[in-house]
């Protein structure tokens, strides 16, 4: 795993508990896996602000057969920071989608994910 504010990196590895029929990851295990790389992005644009973030809607694109090292980078720290900023600086719920793509052992892609994320400033008490 690779983090910092821009990016993220989270692998997940071929084995017999995330296996399918099919010899290859089940794709719940990849939805993980590729969630988790935008989800730290998220995270870290909220650390300083008080917001709720949420996931409210998914996509995915399989392109390949899953074995092996699958590693999901997502890129888009930058404008889940902005969104963030916005919801905070306007008060309003702010939307944005983030790719993840989940890339083999060769270099191609197996998997693309486009997550969509809420944030919300959070009500002062």
């Amino acid at each position: 795993m690779k983090i910092d504010q821009h990016e993220s990196e989270v692998a997940i590895h071929h084995s017999w508990a995330n296996k399918n029929p099919f010899r290859s990851i089940y794709f719940s295990a990849l939805a993980g896996a590729a969630e988790l790389s935008t989800g730290l992005l998220a995270l870290m644009a909220c650390q300083h602000n008080n917001t709720s973030m949420l996931v409210t809607g998914m996509e995915a694109k399989f392109l390949k057969k899953a074995t092996g090292r699958i590693l999901f980078k997502c890129v888009e720290g930058d404008q889940m920071l902005e969104t963030v900023e916005k919801a905070v600086a306007t008060g309003q719920g702010q939307e944005v989608v983030v790719k993840s793509s989940g890339f083999n052992e060769e270099g191609i892609e197996v998997a693309r994910f486009l997550f969509t994320w809420s944030f919300k400033k959070r009500q002062e008490q």
